[in-house]
Order: structure tokens, then sequence, then C-alpha cells
């Protein structure tokens, strides 16, 4: 089979302008702004109209401002109508045809733009998708533009007076005639109102943890040759112990499986790889969206700490991650049929491999996190994909077991993070994404061993410059997972 194609630079700069509509943030000002110019597209050749557009949207700014710090995660997307509310109590005003455009105009952006003209183009699902997609948003958790539960009410208040200033100075009017008395109410209100939800009802963030790894020392000679992670993207814990995985069983029931491992906040691919391969969290390393506005993670991450000691560690992932790991990453072309794209890609990690052979190796797999995001998560395609993934871990397994280089070497088989319901939201830790698939295998891990207590993400770094004998990086705050290391071979 032909091996993956690298991701072309228009990839990777169309895959960060994605994000920009991807992501929750930029997407609700974004939108909001399109939409309010879509519909008054009649009045474009009206010099009264951009004056009017400028001065209304500099009344709005502020609330853009309050809705782009605070997202409301999760639960508290439940309080955002009342705000909403709150507008239509205190002013006497809304343009009710603006607001059913901007809803249509929603649902056709992320049901049919989205979940099925695009997801055909990108990974090939069928153009009759708009038939289960349009479910999955409505149902979807994670602050993404395809959350509507989340969108509606922002984009319902932010339109809403948005267009009542802009009635006030296309009529005439000046700041002076704007209710500015009644604005500052309700965006003071707003504020206090946000403030109070997100600092004292936002409970189940992960706590970081408050030292830097404590718990080892690391070896002068690396215990392990060579360390492999294969990270199945987006695979739910609870759906993987329901798929079809006999050579996946095979590897935690034979090697030591963290039971409760939890990922990291927010729960979004790039945030995860950050914390995953630095140590640390968003705080520290900076990435704390998909959307990326400074490249490179500001810490030192684990490829940072085997160069120092003569080792060399690459990535096998999508154009994303460069984003974080520069030319650490090797990238794969995401635009390829879904039903192919894992095969070609650990095709091209047997190629890497063979090539390169770097001392650690980590490969992500795609295709279950696509799925869920296209399909589903509680649907048979997304256990399908699962099952794939268990085959070609055995076939990658298998081919460096042929080439002597799986002798002394440590797998770890992980997820980034796990699915919600909808389109397999993730990001703010609804059910089914906070904890995580996780178990370590091979000759210097304990055999048949599950760990129940409660491990972070952020372990891995430390683990892996533990097992190649490096240090730490500089910010790693996760212990060292010495539960999974045999007795004795810590010597």
């Amino acid at each position: 089979m032909e091996k993956a194609k690298q991701a072309s630079s228009f990839e990777k700069i169309a895959a960060w302008c994605w994000n920009l509509l991807n992501e929750g943030k930029p997407f609700t000002p974004i939108f909001a702004a399109g939409s309010f110019l879509l519909f008054h597209l009649g009045l474009f050749e009206d010099v009264r109209f951009w004056q009017s557009f400028a001065s209304s949207l500099l009344v709005v700014i502020p609330l853009l401002i309050i809705y782009y710090l605070y997202d409301f995660p999760l639960f508290l997307r439940n309080y955002l109508w009342i705000p909403f509310i709150a507008y239509l109590l205190m002013f006497d005003t809304v343009n009710l045809g603006l607001l059913l455009f901007a809803a249509g105009l929603y649902f056709f952006f992320t049901v049919f733009f989205w979940g099925t003209f695009y997801y055909h183009l990108r990974i090939g699902t069928s153009w009759t998708n708009f038939t289960r997609f349009w479910k999955l948003v409505l149902k979807n958790s994670d602050s993404t533009s395809g959350n509507a539960q989340e969108q509606l009410p922002k984009l319902m208040l932010v339109l809403s007076v948005w267009s009542y200033a802009f009635s006030v100075f296309y009529n005439g009017g000046t700041f002076a005639d704007i209710a500015a008395g009644q604005l500052i109410i309700l965006y003071a209100g707003l504020f206090i109102y946000t403030f109070i939800l997100h600092h004292y009802l936002f409970d189940w963030k992960p706590k970081p943890i408050e030292t830097y790894t404590d718990n080892a020392e690391v070896p002068e000679k690396g215990m392990n040759d060579k360390v492999v992670v294969i990270v199945i993207d987006g695979m739910r814990k609870e759906r993987f112990e329901e798929a079809d995985t006999p050579y996946l069983d095979y590897l935690r029931k034979n090697g030591t499986e963290y039971a409760k491992m939890e990922t990291v906040y927010p729960a979004r691919t790039v945030v995860c790889f950050s914390s995953m391969f630095t140590g640390t969290y968003p705080f520290e390393h900076g990435i704390k969206s998909n959307m990326v506005w400074r490249f490179g993670v500001r810490t030192e991450s684990i490829f940072d700490s085997l160069r120092k000691v003569g080792k060399k560690g690459k990535m096998l992932a999508v154009a994303h991650l460069v984003d974080a790991f520069g030319k650490d990453v090797e990238t794969f072309t995401a635009v390829m049929k879904n039903d192919v794209v894992d095969y070609k890609i650990m095709e091209k990690a047997k190629q890497i491999m063979d090539e390169q052979d770097p001392e650690l190796f980590i490969v992500q797999l795609i295709s279950t996190d696509q799925t869920g995001h296209s399909r589903g998560v509680l649907y048979d395609e997304y256990l399908q994909k699962i099952k794939e993934a268990d085959h070609l871990v055995k076939d990658f397994i298998g081919h460096l077991e042929k080439s002597g280089k799986a002798e002394n070497t440590t797998f770890i088989i992980c997820a980034d993070h796990g699915q919600a319901d909808g389109i397999g939201g993730h990001g703010h830790l609804d059910e089914g994404e906070r904890i995580v698939p996780f178990f370590m295998y091979g000759p210097t891990i304990a055999k048949g061993k599950v760990v129940e207590e409660k491990h972070s993400l952020v372990s891995i770094a430390p683990t892996l410059s533990y097992l190649l004998g490096a240090p730490f990086p500089s910010h790693s705050r996760g212990p060292v997972l010495m539960d999974a290391v045999k007795k004795g071979s810590d010597q």
C-alpha cells in the first residue's frame, strides 16, 4: 500500500486557518460579523452602512471580549440564555429576521458545509452524512463551532446588541443616542455573572501537580534502547473496552495498565500532546487550544532532553502538531479517505523506523478520532476503527520484532483524550473524555499489573526520560510511572 504523503505547506496553513472556524473562541466573533454582513448584503454600496457598521462594532466589542475570555465550558453553557433574556427585558428592540438568518446560516455551516461537504472532501464520508450530523451538533459538548448549545445563545446576544446599535447609527443617531446606561448595566452584569460562574461553579477542571518531577532519579544508562508511543487519537476508554482488540488486550494484560489515567484540560489534541511530551500544563508550555497563536511550546520537551544525551526523538503526526513541536514532527497529510489513513500512517512509521532509527518514536493514529467527529462515538463505525487500530499496532510491532528493534523496547499505548457524545466532542471533560486508555509493555515493564491510583498524562515525558536515560524536561511536573517498572530493572 502507498505510504502516507507528507502534509504540504498549504495544508499546514489551511489547518491553522481552519482552526479559526473550528475553535469556539475565534468562531463567535468571526461568525457574528459574517452573519451580520451577509444579512445586510444589499446595503454594501451605501456609505452610511459602513460608517454605522464600524460604529456599532465598537459598541459590541466589550461583549465579544467577554465571550472570548470566558467560553462557558460544558455544564456552564446552560446559563448562556439568561444574558440574552436579560437583553430582551432591558431593550424593546430585536431583529428577528437577523437572528433567524444567523441560526439558519449556523446550521448550514455546521451540518452541511462542515459535517457533509468538508468531511466528504477530506476523509470521504457520505454525501448523506447530514442526516446524522445534525443530531451530533445538538448534543456536542466541547467549545468548538459545532457546539450549538454554546454558540447559538452567544450569537443571539451579540447580534441583538449589534443590530440595536447599528439601527441607531444608521438612522442618523450618534453615540449620545445609545442607551449607554442600559448597556453598561448589561455588560457589567454579564461580566460579574460570568466571573462567578467560572470561578465558583467550574469545579471539574483537574488540579495541576504543584511540584516538579521529584519521585525518581534518571539512571545513568537508559533502561531501554528505544521507546515507542502509539497514540490512538480520541479513543474513548469505555468504547475501547467494548471493541474487538485481541492484540491490544494481550499487551495490556502482559504489561502494566493505568486504569485511571487522566487527560489534561482543555482536552484538545495539540494541548494534550504538548502536555504529554513536556510533562507540564498549558499555563507553562503555552499551548492552550488547537488554535496556536504563538508557535512552539515555551518549555523544554522530551525531544530537547534527548538531544542533551545525543539521542533522537521523532513524532509522526498531523500538521497541527508542528505548531507545538516544529521540526521534531514529521507530518502526514490528513486529507485522505478515513478507511485508509491509519494504514498509510503505519506504513510511513515502518519507513521512519527502518531509515531514521530514533530512540523515541511517537505515532499518532487519527482514524478513530475522525470517525468520532464525523459519525459519532456511539455507533459501530467507531468500534470498527478501534479494531483496525488493533490490527495495525500488531502489524507494526511485528515489523519491529523482525528487524530486531523491539528487543529492548518499551511500548506505550494510549489516547490523548477520550470523546464525548455528539460530534466526538472533547475539550471540556464531559463524560467519556477525562479517563483515557493507557498501558505499557516491554521487557522492563511489570507484567499483569493494574494501577488503580489516578495519574495524569503529564507523566509521559518524565517516564520517557527515565526509560531512555535523559534529563527530565525543564518544567516536567508529572511523576515517573514507577509502578510499571520491574523491580530490579531500575538498578
